[in-house]
C-alpha cells in the first residue's frame, strides 16, 4: 500500500526549493509517500462535487478525531465542546499564546518554558508573539537525551507557560508516562499552563508508546493539546489541525484569537482528508511505521559500519534522526552547507533548533533514496574528516 513518489517538479518545498536544487533533500519534515488510498478517494469525491466555497467543520470530523484517539491511544473525552479547528499546529500555538496573554498583565510578556533543542518554529512563535523564552536544555545520559529535572524545577518558577513537544522533535524522545506525570506535577505546583504539541504522536518505535498528555491530567483544565493528521498521513499542505481545550473560558479566548489571526477557516479537502485518515487509513499508517523504523535501523547499521565517527543517539520515535557530527571538526551549519555543495545531500543543522554539532535527518523517504544519500554522506565524510 505504501507508494514512494518522485516529487521533483511538483512545486513541493522539500524538493523544489532553491536551496534543495541538485540535492537529495532529507530535511524538512514531510514524506515522500503517496497519501493513503482512502484519503485520495475521499478527496476525489469532494473534487467531483465541483464547488469549493467556504466550509464548516461537520460533526464527522469531531467524531473521527474522538474515535481515533480513543481506540488507538486510549484518550477519551474529545467532543465538539472542547475541540477547536485551525490550519496548522504552529498557528494554533501562536493563537494560544495570544489568548494566554489576555489572562496576564499585558505590560509583561508571557514567559515560555520549553526543552532545547526544540522545533525551530517554537522559537519563532515565542519571538513573534512577543513572549520570552525560558530554555531548559535536555542532557545526554547513556546515549539518550533526558530531562534535567533540577533545571526544570528551577526554570518552572520563572515561567508562565510550559510548551511541550510530545514526542520530541528533534531528538526523537517519546516521553514515558512517568516522565509526563512528573512534568505535570511540577507545572501544577508552579501554576504553569501547559501546551502540548503532539503532531508526531503516531510515530513510536518498538518498545515505546506515545502517551497523550491529556490522559495524565484528566482532572485538570490548565492545559491544551495540539494535534493534526498532517504529519502522520502526509497531508500537511491541506491545512487542518485541532486544539483540545478543556477549560471553557480559555476555549472561548483561543477561539477568538484564531478569529483575530484569521486562521479559523479550513479548506474542504483538509476536512474530508482528516476523516478518511482517521476512519479508514490505519492499516496504511501501520505499514508506514514499520517502514520508517526499517529506515532507522538501516541508518543505525550504516553509521556503525561505515561512519563510526558520526554518533546516532538513541531514538524512540518520530521519523527524524538526530546525529552528532562533532568529530567532523566543524559546526553543523558549516557541515550541512558544505555537504549540500559537495555531496549533494541536504540535512538540517542543529543551530536552527538551538543545538550544536548535530544534524537532523528525515527518514520518511524510500530505502533507495536513503541509501543513496548515506553513500554520498560517507564519501563526503571520508574526504573531509579531520
Amino acid at each position: 500500500m505504501l507508494e514512494y513518489v518522485n516529487r521533483k517538479g511538483s512545486d513541493c518545498y522539500k524538493w523544489d526549493s532553491e536551496c534543495a536544487a541538485g540535492t537529495l533533500p532529507l530535511w524538512i519534515a514531510d514524506m515522500d509517500f503517496k497519501a493513503a488510498k482512502p484519503i485520495r478517494e475521499a478527496m476525489q469525491r469532494r473534487l467531483d462535487h465541483g464547488v469549493f466555497g467556504y466550509s464548516i467543520v461537520p460533526q464527522a470530523n469531531y467524531d473521527a478525531v474522538a474515535s481515533w484517539f480513543s481506540r488507538r491511544h486510549g484518550w477519551t473525552g474529545i467532543n465538539r465542546d472542547n475541540l477547536l479547528y485551525t490550519t496548522a499546529v504552529v498557528p494554533a500555538i501562536s493563537a494560544i499564546f495570544a489568548a494566554l496573554q489576555t489572562r496576564k498583565c499585558k505590560c509583561t510578556p508571557l514567559r515560555i518554558l520549553t526543552f532545547t533543542p526544540a522545533y525551530n518554529c517554537f522559537f519563532s512563535c515565542i519571538e513573534n508573539m512577543g513572549c520570552e523564552l525560558v530554555a531548559s536544555p535536555l542532557v545526554l545520559r547513556d546515549n539518550r537525551f533526558e530531562i534535567d529535572w533540577a533545571d526544570v524545577e528551577t526554570k518552572a518558577q520563572e515561567a508562565d507557560v510550559f510548551l511541550l513537544c510530545n514526542p520530541h522533535n528533534p531528538t526523537g524522545r517519546v516521553w514515558s508516562r512517568e516522565e509526563l506525570e512528573r512534568l505535570a506535577a511540577i507545572m501544577r505546583r508552579e501554576h504553569l499552563y501547559v501546551i502540548s504539541d503532539e503532531i508526531h504522536c503516531e510515530f513510536a518505535f518498538p518498545g515505546h508508546a506515545y502517551t497523550p498528555f491529556a490522559s495524565i491530567v484528566i482532572n485538570d483544565t490548565d492545559f491544551c493539546v495540539c494535534t493534526s493528521a498532517s504529519k502522520a498521513f502526509n497531508i500537511a499542505g491541506l491545512l487542518c489541525a485541532n486544539i483540545f481545550v478543556p477549560n471553557k473560558e480559555l476555549f472561548a479566548q483561543i477561539n477568538h484569537a484564531l478569529e483575530v489571526h484569521e486562521v479559523n477557516g479550513l479548506n474542504p479537502f483538509g476536512l474530508v482528508a482528516q476523516v478518511a485518515a482517521y476512519n479508514e487509513s490505519e492499516a496504511w499508517l501501520d505499514e508506514l511505521n514499520e517502514y520508517v523504523y526499517g529506515n532507522f535501523c538501516y541508518l543505525r547499521d550504516f553509521l556503525h559500519a561505515e561512519l563510526p565517527m558520526l554518533l546516532l543517539h538513541e531514538t524512540e520515535g518520530t521519523y527524524l534522526a538526530w546525529v552528532n557530527i562533532a568529530a567532523m571538526g566543524m559546526t553543523a551549519e558549516e557541515f550541512c552547507c558544505d555537504l549540500a555543495k559537495k555531496g549533494h545531500v541536504l540535512f538540517n543543522p542543529s543551530e536552527m533548533y538551538g543545538g550544536e554539532k548535530y544534524i537532523r535527518i528525515n527518514l520518511a523517504t524510500s530505502r533507495e533514496v536513503l541509501a543513496q544519500a548515506l553513500q554520498r554522506l560517507k564519501e563526503y565524510c571520508n574526504a573531509n574528516h579531520k
